[in-house]
């Protein structure tokens, strides 16, 4: 080890790292002695000579003085073309890079003019970003002045057409390394929310379109420059990658308790740096196109995404109509819309749903518990919108226990992410799977907890998490049958995998415990199937394996058959046999109405969302009308009841309202009169909200989400003696039921009774139906309706 690696370790030790501050001092005295050395090493090159234009420079680390212990010399050569000619110069640059290279201090160096580093840095983005950090150290100081606003200059001039360059650029390292945040072994220098960030949010600033966030932002790098003097003074390397053999020497350094508290706080610092650079970065590109708009004739526009969310910028933004103060359910929405539409919640609306909406309270509104659903459905977009609600607090309000697990490490050679990284990775790769399970909601609401209980003292994750979904299920107000459900699969998420892997997955014993563990219930095996492979897919490619792919599909179709073969077919709505209803318990005023030929249609508030009753007499296709008219109206269907009872309709149906407005009972009323006497203009609006339907009334999957998008119809045989039973599973969409009723009445089937649900953002219909003259359908005609619904819904 050469005296100068000895001196810069040695400065690095006398600092201390323990203390909290001495990380600034100590990056401080190595730069100083950096600066000092280089300068000795200047005027031994120069051996009493003064040459004029010429000048040493340094960028990176050195010139911002953050460098490590260990960190190399980034340095620049900057002379004038009229001074010394390109053979002297070149000597000369020899004799101080020979001196640095037998020091054994890793060197990175060039030689240029002012125009050469001018040309560089337009062809380079990166070295353009350095040389904005250009910082003299010996010689003419004129030159390297020169060079550093020359550069700058073209860099602000410029910023129109660069910034799109470094957006791509930025996320294309991210993409490559990853989140540092939520990686067990991250690189502190190039991952998302690393060091190379700050230097990006500095390049920002330069470019005078924004300016970035401090504070906060500055102490967490600190913090992440902390670690990274930790690696270089452990390992004896000037290195940037936090190794699991490395992280408990490093944080016994730092003075923590532990490794894991010192992933923690490490995790803390990156998510503040990668919100930050996110942030900003949108910020440029927004003042830009700002710029660019203000010189030509349009203007920016807010794009309508529903519930009083605009779409700015490439991000989702609160209008002056949303009730942020009273309704407990729009921090809810607010996310799903931009979840669904794969942009992030702006900063300013995160701040204004944190400060001042209302806790969801206990239990959460029955609204709130479906958006919520939905949002975890959302797919990829899922990921940001959750970051940016989890740094607002938001998440914390909604489920306390999250705090616990939040950035987490998991330090094993399975895991990639931190806990909390690892729950939501696990939802999103769950949503790929909503199509496959009968209660997609259960799903996503499984995969969210299902590492909940990976806190400290835990002996056993699995059955601590269980305990902790229960009670946080509780305080949703969730049922207590789906309770159960998500409970249990809480509690054995793991088993499936393990009995696959370690016991004969044709056994009869092991298809027994694995019955047990599902209640001996095939939709909940079914749902643990799905979590199996979310919580491996998400956890690395390590976790799941064709090998073990294929133990678990082989055990699970020999449980599953069991499980049939055992209790016969399941339902997979559950639909419970509804009671009847005496007519008479409807009301004069409903059954007057109905006797001359007019609805009877009523509105009840359910907090957040609507129920509409609708009682009419009973004519064919007048489920697709009522349907068709609700989604004309702007309403979304969340469920819905259809009953006949004595040639008379009695309709419940449960709606959001994403415009806000409240349904109107005289105006629908009014308008299934007009639809039943032929005309069709009521609906006429259905068509152009189809046509937008993608700006967040319906679920927008994401590329690469997985999920499947063929309709799943089935006649579930032995249901009912007098009926034939379809039931349909189809992605949501605004007219779906409409265009499924159309289908029905064209087949000429009777819709005796329908129950209607949306999990997820995943219909779940059935529909009771028989022929003109009642009774079951034929198996031929059977097939045939399955086949029409597939293709309307499908778009066929």
């Amino acid at each position: 080890m050469s005296d100068v690696t000895t001196r810069r370790l040695d400065l690095a030790g006398t600092r201390g790292f323990a203390t909290p501050g001495a990380g600034r001092d100590r990056r401080r005295a190595i730069a100083e002695f950096g600066f000092g050395w280089l300068q000795d090493l200047w005027r031994e090159a120069c051996a009493g000579r003064r040459h004029e234009g010429v000048s040493l420079a340094a960028v990176g680390s050195l010139a911002r003085g953050d460098g490590g212990p260990l960190s190399d010399y980034d340095l620049v050569l900057v002379h004038h073309p009229r001074g010394l000619s390109g053979k002297e110069v070149g000597a000369f640059a020899d004799r101080l890079w020979y001196p640095i290279w037998d020091a054994g201090v890793r060197l990175d160096h060039s030689v240029r003019t002012v125009a050469e580093c001018r040309a560089v840095a337009s062809a380079d983005l990166s070295a353009a970003m350095g040389l904005l950090d250009l910082t003299h150290v010996a010689g003419d100081a004129d030159v390297v002045n020169a060079a550093r606003s020359t550069v700058a200059h073209d860099w602000r001039a410029n910023a129109r057409t660069r910034l799109p360059e470094l957006q791509e650029s930025v996320l294309s390292r991210h993409a490559r390394h990853g989140d540092l945040a939520h990686l067990v072994e991250p690189d502190l220098k190039e991952a998302h929310g690393g060091l190379r960030d700050m230097t990006v949010l500095r390049a920002l600033t330069e470019a005078w379109l924004t300016d970035r966030p401090h504070g906060e932002v500055d102490e967490a790098y600190e913090r992440i420059l902390d670690v990274r003097d930790a690696i270089h003074v452990v390992t004896g390397r000037g290195r940037d990658r936090l190794t699991r053999e490395d992280q408990d020497a490093c944080a016994a350094l730092l003075g923590h308790p532990d490794a894991d508290a010192m992933l923690t706080e490490l995790s803390g610092s990156a998510r503040i740096i990668a919100y930050a650079v996110d942030g900003t970065l949108r910020r440029g590109l927004q003042s830009q196109r700002a710029r660019t708009l203000r010189v030509g004739p349009r203007r920016p526009q807010l794009v309508p995404l529903g519930f009083g969310l605009y779409r700015h910028d490439g991000e989702a933004v609160l209008g002056p109509s949303a009730d942020v103060t009273s309704d407990p359910v729009i921090p809810f929405r607010a996310a799903v819309v931009a979840a669904r539409n794969a942009i992030p919640l702006s900063p300013a609306t995160l701040r204004n749903l944190a400060a001042h909406s209302p806790s969801p309270g206990e239990p959460w509104p029955e609204a709130a518990r479906g958006v919520f659903a939905d949002l975890l459905a959302a797919g990829p977009g899922l990921v940001t919108v959750w970051e940016g609600l989890d740094l607002a607090g938001i998440v914390e309000r909604w489920i306390p226990e999250w705090a616990a697990v939040r950035s987490r490490p998991q330090r094993n050679a399975v895991h990639r992410h931190t806990v909390d990284r690892h729950l939501v990775e696990t939802v999103v790769a769950a949503s790929g799977f909503v199509r496959d399970v009968a209660r997609p909601d259960l799903l996503v609401l499984a995969a969210l907890l299902h590492d909940i209980g990976k806190v400290a003292g835990a002996m056993d994750h699995s059955r601590t998490g269980a305990g902790l979904a229960d009670r946080i299920l509780r305080r949703m107000g969730t049922s207590d049958r789906d309770r159960e459900v998500v409970v249990r699969l809480v509690r054995e998420h793991l088993t499936l995998v393990e009995l696959a892997t370690r016991r004969d997955p044709e056994d009869p014993s092991t298809i027994a415990v694995l019955s047990e563990a599902v209640g001996g219930s095939a939709m909940t095996l079914d749902l643990l199937r799905a979590l199996t492979e979310a919580d491996a897919s998400a956890a690395g490619p390590k976790a799941w394996t064709d090998w073990r792919a294929g133990l678990v599909a082989r055990l699970y179709a020999a449980c599953r058959a069991a499980l049939l073969a055992a209790n016969g077919a399941e339902s997979t709505c559950a639909v419970e046999p509804v009671e009847p209803v005496e007519l008479l318990v409807l009301g004069p005023d409903a059954l007057d109405k109905v006797a001359v030929g007019d609805p009877h249609v009523t509105v009840t508030s359910m907090g957040g969302a609507y129920r509409v009753d609708i009682v009419d007499r009973d004519r064919v296709g007048l489920f697709a009308d009522s349907a068709g008219l609700l989604a004309s109206h702007g309403f979304v269907v969340r469920s819905a009841l259809v009953r006949t009872i004595d040639g008379v309709a009695v309709n419940e149906w449960w709606v959001d309202s994403p415009g806000g407005e409240r349904p109107l009972p005289d105006t629908i009323a009014r308008d299934l009169v007009r639809i039943g006497s032929g005309d069709r203009s009521p609906l006429g609006r259905l068509q152009r909200r189809k046509a937008t339907a993608a700006i967040g009334t319906g679920p927008v999957r994401s590329p690469g989400s997985g999920a499947p998008d063929s309709t799943r119809a089935i006649v579930v045989s032995g249901a009912s003696a007098s009926a034939t039973v379809i039931e349909v599973r189809a992605t949501d969409r605004p007219g779906l039921l409409q265009d499924i009723g159309i289908t029905l009445a064209r087949a000429a089937l009777v819709v005796r009774s329908a129950h209607i649900a949306t999990y997820a953002g995943q219909t779940l219909d059935t529909f009771y139906v028989t022929e003109f003259g009642g009774g079951r359908l034929a198996p031929a005609r059977a097939a045939q309706a399955v086949a029409m619904i597939i293709d309307t819904c499908d778009g066929a």
